[in-house]
């Protein structure tokens, strides 16, 4: 028995938000002072960085369990499944459903099973849980479907992951041009076709490295006094993902025994293009060997960081050759690896 990802989906919105947006925001420093520099600036600075030209926005009337809604719909029918069929529902996310305009999320009832109820499934077997991992969170939701099928308590398995973080950034701070939404989805199965999961890695790193990513006040003290916003470290979560994810990397693949020679493509969360960049260049030279030729592909110029969505979305892009210069051929190795709060790292070693 093997454990594959069987179908996919992802939803895109469509709403996009372009970097000379953001030249009218005022940019405040975390005490409250004025940046010295123009927003034209700041802006093409943060795209050197990042590498991000425009994300995408959720439309006014769509929650995040709508967004995983969607994908989940697609990735049932690419399987070509009956959803009744599905044994659990996992859906990874970070702030719940946060309405437009509004300051309080919405967590009850858990989003997984807003999607089992947007998917008409009426099986009571069919369980529905979220995870709150960080943007590892729907690698993490991938690893513990496999566990619930090699126990032998689950034979199909949908899981998700979707988030709305334009909704909960602090748009007096640098950093919320980082942010975007969207979702991903995977149904994940025992098959007795080739290939599938061969190992996985998670960490949990909380002693220094707990509160790198936050809640926290808005840059303008006097205006946002009580409404809180997610925060970050930036500076501290790049030297910890160079630390750590290549490492992570290195130890899954060494446990599926394949060597590096035999990946085709590596699907990293898409957070900043200089630190995937970076944490790939430390992987490769781990194995004292040169980086190939487009075995990264990446979404982030145009989709921004959709946290838990980044991943499962560029995979179904390339699964479904809608990325340029990026596919895939069924018995390719592929890794998929992630970083985010908690610190929490992890990685899959998958046979397409």
């Amino acid at each position: 028995m093997n454990i594959k990802i069987t179908g996919t989906g992802s939803y895109i919105p469509s709403n996009i938000e372009k970097n000379e947006n953001f030249h009218q925001h005022q940019f405040l420093n975390t005490d409250g002072s004025t940046i010295n520099h123009p927003n034209e600036i700041i802006v093409e600075k943060f795209q050197a960085i990042t590498g991000i030209d425009e994300r995408r926005y959720a439309k006014n009337h769509l929650n995040s369990s709508d967004l995983g809604f969607f994908a989940a719909e697609k990735a049932i029918a690419d399987a070509k499944i009956n959803p009744e069929t599905i044994d659990y529902i996992i859906v990874a996310h970070n702030f719940g459903d946060v309405k437009h305009n509004a300051i309080q999320s919405d967590m009850l009832p858990c989003l997984a099973s807003r999607v089992k109820h947007s998917l008409r499934i009426k099986n009571p077997k069919c369980v529905a849980y979220d995870i709150l991992f960080g943007c590892p969170g729907w690698i993490e939701g991938v690893i513990q479907a496999q566990a619930f099928i090699k126990a032998g308590m689950a034979k199909r398995c949908l899981v998700i992951g979707s988030e709305t973080l334009s909704r909960v950034v602090d748009k007096h701070d640098r950093d919320s041009m980082i942010y975007s939404d969207g979702a991903g989805a995977t149904i994940i199965e025992a098959t007795e076709d080739e290939g599938g999961i061969l190992a996985h890695e998670t960490a949990s790193f909380t002693y220094d490295e707990a509160y790198y990513l936050f809640f926290g006040n808005s840059n303008n003290q006097e205006l946002c006094r009580d409404t809180r916003y997610i925060k970050m470290d930036g500076r501290k979560i790049y030297e910890f993902a160079l630390s750590n994810v290549p490492n992570a990397m290195k130890t899954c693949l060494d446990n599926s025994g394949l060597d590096i020679k035999d990946v085709k493509k590596i699907f990293i969360h898409q957070a900043n293009e200089k630190m995937d960049e970076a944490i790939l260049k430390r992987f490769y030279r781990l194995y004292k060997t040169d980086i190939p030729e487009g075995i990264m592909p990446m979404s982030i110029h145009k989709l921004g960081n959709s946290s838990v969505a980044t991943v499962p979305t560029l995979f179904d892009l390339v699964k479904n050759n809608k990325l340029e210069n990026h596919s895939l051929t069924k018995g390719d190795v592929i890794i998929f690896a992630s970083v985010g709060a908690g610190m929490h790292i992890n990685a899959i070693v998958y046979k397409y």
